[in-house]
């Protein structure tokens, strides 16, 4: 056996540790036994049940189709596993290569891959958030516990931020007849995600569905009775609203505080990696022990300027868990980047929202397809005179057309005609987003940074 040959064995046997288990840290087990490795895997979560969707939880369960207890992700094979289950990590020792669990015991490991994940931001003041009524919607146990709550309706429901999962939940409440204000302290629905343009379009939809939609607002503070139960919501126009459930939407926290002095390059914005999911220490030295993947993961993409990008995606959680563990059991030659074309997608209000690229990139958009007053088109974004993004609402057979239009570089404004643009899209106008530096509930794409040195990674298109 030749040296290669000795050493790819090798590196399918040994110890693997997975932390995370949820979608990225699954396929990443599955594929790790695909690919040959034989060795102990052990999976560590740090909330009780075994992997689960979380999509569903803010569309089919709070609308009583789907039970939460039944959201359990399939099995596309055996993994022969180890679960630590209800148990979270809390250190790290990388010398030791040792991961510290909150019950006071360690794992080691040879390999390990973090997936960590993100958790629902809380409300800033601690007695407001344990007011009987007040919510947030991450896990299983949350969408079960809202769930039941709207089972018992309500007069009122309050959600305090509209972005994807805002706009969701009160998309379910209004479908189950319940009254909903929403307060978003953007100006639109979906800026921070999609921009201004396209954030007045949601604006008007859920207007349209008899939603209480209150923009350029926050939430001051919520007021409970002697109880401890939730009784009115204190805005920031001196207005006061009376509600008995309030769903705190106001983004997610990415799981990193276990890492803290573990010497790896993780931070609020996630954990650094590189393109083939290596993970990078403070010193931006790249480790070959230590890999990440899914929502806590920031790494590099030539197709965007070599932005660090934090996707909160389905399923580029897939595909770099997939990247990971490939290249956790290979040779160094035959290692593969991660290149996933972000793209993500929201039910809402009866209409169907997706997008491709990074939007929040987009310094202009325009209107290729349909029409924003009809409430069903394709947009393209621009930024720096290409296409960077395209959005559809109700329009997604065009979705695949312009996927391949990003991938190619191809020119903004577009250069060919379009057989249903209307005259609103016949020039571009800006897109819309707030500032970047101001906090906004709605991105699932974070922008963080680029590393000049890798850019001797090329792109090759997800699609021939």
């Amino acid at each position: 056996m030749s040296l290669d040959g000795y050493l790819e064995q090798l590196r399918r046997e040994g110890d693997i540790v997975i932390v995370g288990a949820s979608l990225a840290g699954l396929r990443a087990a599955e594929t790790l036994r695909a690919e040959g490795f034989t060795g102990t895997l052990t999976m560590i979560g740090d909330e009780p049940h075994e992997p689960y969707d979380r999509p569903p939880l803010s569309k089919q369960v709070l609308l009583g189709r789907v039970p939460a207890d039944h959201t359990a992700l399939p099995r596309r094979r055996p993994v022969d596993a180890r679960w630590r289950l209800g148990t979270a990590a809390t250190g790290l020792d990388m010398a030791a290569k040792r991961v510290h669990l909150a019950d006071g015991d360690s794992v080691d490991y040879d390999r390990l891959l973090i997936t960590t994940g993100v958790r629902a931001r809380p409300w800033f003041n601690e007695q407001e958030a344990a007011l009987d009524g007040v919510f947030v919607l991450r896990t299983r146990d949350d969408a079960a516990r809202l769930h039941h709550r709207l089972n018992a309706r309500p007069h009122r429901v309050l959600v305090i931020g509209a972005g994807f999962t805002g706009s969701e939940i009160a998309s379910a409440c209004r479908e189950r007849g319940l009254e909903v204000t929403v307060a978003e302290r953007g100006p639109a629905p979906l800026v921070g995600a999609l921009g201004g343009v396209v954030g007045a379009v949601a604006a008007r939809m859920q207007r349209e569905a008899g939603v209480d939609l209150r923009c350029g607002i926050m939430v001051t503070g919520l007021e409970g009775d002697s109880a401890g139960r939730l009784r009115r919501a204190h805005l920031s126009d001196g207005s006061a609203v009376d509600v008995e459930v309030a769903v705190v939407c106001l983004g997610a926290t990415r799981n990193t505080e276990w890492l803290a002095t573990s010497g790896l390059g993780a931070g609020p914005r996630g954990i650094a990696c590189d393109a083939g999911c290596r993970a990078f220490d403070v010193r931006g030295i790249v480790t070959d022990d230590v890999f990440v993947a899914g929502d806590v993961a920031r790494s590099p993409h030539p197709l965007f300027g070599y932005q660090f990008l934090s996707l909160e995606h389905w399923g580029n959680a897939v595909a770099q868990a997939e990247t990971a563990a490939h290249n956790m059991v290979s040779a160094s030659s035959d290692r593969r980047p991660h290149l996933w074309m972000p793209a993500f997608w929201s039910a809402q209000f009866g209409v169907n929202i997706k997008s491709v690229g990074v939007p929040p990139m987009g310094e202009e958009i325009m209107v290729t397809q349909g029409s924003l007053a009809e409430g069903r088109f394709t947009a393209v974004y621009g930024y720096q005179g290409r296409m960077i993004a395209a959005v559809t609402v109700d329009q997604a057979k065009w979705l695949d057309f312009y996927e391949k239009k990003i991938e190619q570089v191809a020119p903004f404004p577009p250069e060919f005609p379009t057989v249903d643009r209307r005259p609103e899209g016949m020039e571009p106008v800006p897109a819309g987003f707030p500032d970047p530096s101001l906090p906004s509930h709605g991105p699932t794409v974070t922008l963080s940074g680029h590393s000049p040195s890798d850019r001797r990674v090329s792109f090759t298109p997800a699609r021939a």
